[in-house]
């Protein structure tokens, strides 16, 4: 069996390497009142479980005209 090569883990800073441009990040600031801001921090949570929420009562409510029909 041939030895395997090492590979190169350092980069390479010679006259031919590629030039890397600065990161630049870009930031603004909001003013929200105290509803925005709790829907801003909890949207990722609270947005399924009101989806779920939506569902569970159509599916309620369609059960209930369901039984109102037979009875």
């Amino acid at each position: 069996m041939a030895k395997q090569k090492k590979k190169r883990s350092k980069q390479y800073k010679g006259s031919g390497a590629a030039q890397t441009q600065p990161i630049i990040t870009h930031v603004s600031a909001v003013k929200r009142g105290k509803v925005q801001l709790w829907w801003s921090e909890k949207k990722p949570l609270a947005k399924p479980v009101a989806i779920v929420a939506g569902i569970g009562l159509a599916v309620i409510i369609l059960l209930v005209g369901l039984i109102s029909l037979f009875v």
